[in-house]
């Protein structure tokens, strides 16, 4: 089970840290529901940060559920988003998903991600 932790290092602590990845985002992909930015980074794994506004979701509890289902995700799919600063931001709505399709929807994401960045990876590796 350890493996799967949310360890500190796994997460993007400071206001710093989520304005680099706001103000020059490399990758984004998006949903109805969902807004990923990705920036890539210098460390060893993926970094997870989370923006669920009270505007966008009006409860606690489903914020925390949103929140709680990104996280769970984003341990399972770790090694496909390997060395990117990431910040996930939920829209209106998002609060309206039952936990199963919150599931798909955020898997699809993540998916849609790492192909990008394979393509990305691609085109700089041709481009040289």
């Amino acid at each position: 089970m350890a493996e799967f932790g949310f360890p500190k290092t796994s997460r993007l602590l400071n206001a710093a840290d989520y304005k680099a990845v706001f103000s020059n985002a490399q990758l984004k992909v998006s949903c109805r529901h969902f807004l990923v930015l990705a920036n890539s980074n210098t460390r060893s794994s993926a970094r997870l940060g989370l923006v669920i506004a009270k505007k966008n979701v009006a409860l606690a509890v489903q914020r925390n559920r949103i929140k709680r289902q990104l996280r769970n995700t984003f341990r399972h799919k770790a090694e496909l988003l390997d060395k990117l600063d990431l910040v996930v931001l939920a829209r209106k709505g998002a609060d309206k998903l039952d936990n199963k399709e919150l599931k798909v929807a955020i898997d699809c994401l993540w998916q849609d991600l790492h192909k990008k960045m394979k393509r990305a990876a691609a085109k700089s590796q041709d481009d040289r």
